[in-house]
């Protein structure tokens, strides 16, 4: 879609991706303070679970395969280097990942009957991945999309 436009089309189709993803990771956060609640009953608790691990496959993958993506390819059009300053903040992404995932493996397709001792001390450490990994995917969209906004305004 973004392949065959002008610089300032890009530009404007990033942004607006951005501002999806966003509203998402917004989701995210709510469904995640939602799980760390107490619930009336185990299924309420596993549903909230799957609720929350479905958003969180979603949103993460979303940002490697769309999101990072056209990031990179804006910021290469640029020739500014804020596309080096990406690929060093990608591998602690790309671990930061991983451990949601774990996360993800571990409690998107539990039942009632499966306990959940250790819950409350699984996110609190996905809490801590979470909070790192949107400080360092709102590096990016700053260093790789927001830097360019001055830019593409005057070329308008």
């Amino acid at each position: 879609m973004l392949d065959t436009c002008t610089i300032e089309e890009r530009w404007s189709g990033v942004n607006d991706m951005i501002e999806r993803w966003l509203e998402e990771r917004q989701k995210l956060i709510v469904e995640f303070c939602a799980a760390g609640e107490d619930h009336k009953s185990a299924e309420q608790l596993h549903k909230r679970l799957q609720n929350f691990c479905q958003l969180l496959v979603d949103y993460v993958c979303a940002g490697h395969f769309e999101v990072y993506y056209q990031l990179l390819r804006e910021a290469e059009e640029f020739k500014d280097g804020s596309a080096n300053i990406a690929q060093g903040l990608l591998p602690e992404l790309n671990e930061n990942t991983s451990i949601a995932m774990e996360f993800h493996d571990q409690y998107a397709e539990t039942d009632p009957s499966t306990p959940l001792n250790d819950l409350s001390t699984k996110l609190s450490k996905l809490g801590e991945t979470l909070e790192l990994r949107f400080e360092i995917e709102d590096r990016l969209i700053d260093v790789m999309h927001n830097a360019h906004k001055a830019v593409v305004a005057s070329e308008a």
